[in-house]
């Protein structure tokens, strides 16, 4: 597995996004175990989870527990495993979500996923979601205080815009280390953000990287392009579409979700797959 840098460690340049394993149309556990799994054999060294990944009130932080149960009944080596969560969106358990960004919640949050993760230091703590009602300054204040206290090792931030990106980089005195916004075939409005974390050297985590292009392999006429180049390559679309957005910046780190063992095995290859630069023109244009 090749490798990308989040702050000073370097991990799989490939991810696994949790939340599918705990949301709805979620698994049964025995199958999020084996996805887990797959992902570590496969070299996945970098998790991506959060407090909010779940169905009920009852079942707040179902996919940090998940995930570090998992981790923990490996057989192999998981020293160098990174897991981020993140902290700041809710989910009231009526399907609905929700938003609290003030800093004694932040604070609070932090400490109920330092317990369902079972470490005394999270790896990647990121604020998961701007909220209106609390100054930003104020929120990413409250991730610069768990950094200073130990109780985080990187800080991240989610959903932010190219301000908000540099104002939480000098709140957090330069020890920003990854930006989490959504990017896809189907969503590229992130482009700005992704172009600044590649000046700044910051991690750029896709979060639903593979939108637009589905497992079913049933494209819209407007990623035809992803598919014709999946064929000439004998991969599959998804590979295509990751292995194209390892391509756009050495900072990019796609997290896929997944809930199966061949996906996240299908997503993992796309780092091996070598694009040419008139496939990589094509499918900007797509």
């Amino acid at each position: 597995m090749q490798t990308r840098r989040i702050g000073d460690v370097q991990v799989s340049a490939i991810g696994l996004g949790g939340m599918p394993m705990s949301i709805e149309g979620r698994p049964d556990e025995q199958r999020s175990v084996a996805t887990i799994h797959a992902a570590l054999e496969a070299g996945v060294t970098l998790f991506d989870t959060a407090d909010a990944y779940h169905l009920y009130a009852n079942d707040v932080g179902h996919n940090e527990s998940l995930i570090a149960r998992a981790v923990a009944a490996y057989d192999g080596d998981t020293s160098d495993v990174l897991i981020a969560t993140k902290g700041g969106h809710l989910r009231p358990g009526d399907g609905s979500w929700t938003l609290n960004g003030s800093p004694d919640y932040l604070k609070q949050a932090c400490d109920a996923s330092l317990k369902r993760l079972g470490v005394e230091a999270i790896g990647l703590y990121q604020f998961h979601r701007p909220d209106p009602k609390v100054p930003y300054a104020e929120s990413v204040g409250a991730v610069r205080d768990l950094l200073d206290a130990g109780k985080i090792r990187f800080a991240g931030i989610s959903n932010a815009d190219p301000g908000q990106i540099r104002q939480a980089n000098e709140i957090l005195g330069g020890r920003l280390v990854s930006v989490q916004n959504q990017f896809s075939p189907a969503f590229r409005s992130s482009e700005p953000e992704l172009e600044l974390c590649t000046e700044l050297g910051i991690a750029f985590l896709p979060w639903s990287p593979l939108g637009g292009i589905t497992r079913s392999g049933e494209l819209g006429s407007r990623f035809t392009a992803f598919a014709d180049v999946a064929k000439a390559h004998g991969v599959s679309p998804q590979q295509v579409c990751l292995a194209w957005m390892l391509a756009k910046s050495p900072v990019v780190i796609p997290i896929p979700g997944s809930s199966r063992p061949e996906t996240i095995r299908d997503s993992v290859a796309a780092a091996d797959l070598k694009l040419s630069g008139e496939e990589i023109a094509r499918l900007d244009k797509s």
